[in-house]
């Protein structure tokens, strides 16, 4: 019995470690939707792995699927660098929350200072706070502050059920990316 019981714990091992291998497989190759989805799916076989939570939530990050941070942001508390890690989801989770918000119901956010990043959503939260730009017809309109060349349109998109909040990247007024948030 102890035998079979000492099988089983080394092939579940063996096992957490392949799944965290296709992850990071997925993940280098730039799948960053596939490791969202498949992180998900494998999350509650790996939900005491912080090194696999880091890796689903930063698929998550990549692919613009930001809901998917609140469970990584409260599972991720055992060590330094998750603690770091969860602090970067809750941060860029909130601008997308104060950013919608803001677009949607007219809430002010001056006075509100967050960390700062290199994360799309959070240069434009930064920018749209510092610059507090007017809309033209619905649309804010935002020049990046190291590179004049790329610009940032962002909108509610409210022709489905749930409100969307778009975020188009612009360089020399060529689009570039479009992110969807809601």
């Amino acid at each position: 019995m102890k035998i079979v019981l000492l099988l089983s714990i080394i092939f579940l091992n063996f096992s957490q470690a392949d799944e965290k291998a296709k992850l990071l497989k997925l993940y280098n190759k730039g799948d960053y939707e596939a490791v969202c989805e498949r992180g998900f799916n494998h999350f509650r076989k790996n939900r005491r792995d912080e090194a696999y939570i880091s890796l689903y939530a930063y698929g998550c990050l990549n692919s613009d699927a930001l809901d998917r941070l609140a469970t990584p942001i409260v599972m991720l508390k055992y060590s330094k660098g998750a603690r770091a890690n969860a602090s970067y989801f809750a941060a860029i989770l909130m601008k997308k929350k104060l950013l919608y918000h803001a677009l949607l119901d007219n809430y002010d956010l001056s006075g509100i200072t967050l960390p700062s990043s290199s994360y799309i959503l959070s240069k434009v939260f930064d920018l749209f706070v510092k610059e507090k730009p007017k809309p033209k017809e619905g649309v804010y309109t935002l020049i990046d502050s190291r590179d004049d060349t790329i610009s940032y349109s962002l909108y509610i998109d409210k022709s489905e059920r749930i409100p969307k909040m778009i975020l188009e990247v612009y360089q020399n007024s060529i689009l570039l990316k479009r992110h969807t948030y809601w």
